[in-house]
């Protein structure tokens, strides 16, 4: 019997995708992908627990080391899913808790965006 191999498609994301804003106006697709990402930045909760897996020793934090954050759990909850769904973050499951992750390619692609476009 042989198996083969699926092939591993790439999650949806609101990665940032884009030149730098001083390049070259957005596409509206660009637009539209990049503002899901602000967005979800955008809440102070959010723009925090994101600041917290970030700079978390190893680049990942399990959900039982970041839920302090002045709501409760659920709420918590709610805006660690808003930014996997922004692309920001990705989880695991490990037992009994959930580890989140920034992928190093989202920090670089959002400060990319954010910088002054190299001038010849």
């Amino acid at each position: 019997m042989t198996t083969n191999a699926l092939p591993l498609l790439e999650p949806e994301s609101a990665a940032p995708c884009c030149p730098p804003l001083s390049e070259r106006p957005l596409t509206a697709d660009e637009a539209e992908r990049t503002a899901v990402m602000f967005k979800a930045l955008g809440d102070p909760v959010r723009l925090r627990l994101f600041s917290l897996v970030a700079s978390h020793e190893g680049g990942e934090a399990c959900v039982c080391d970041i839920s302090d954050v002045g709501v409760s759990q659920p709420t918590v909850s709610h805006h660690l899913k808003k930014l996997r769904e922004a692309g920001l973050l990705s989880s695991e499951r490990r037992g009994t808790w959930v580890y989140y992750k920034v992928e190093p390619s989202v920090l670089a692609a959002m400060g990319r965006l954010l910088t002054r476009a190299a001038t010849a």
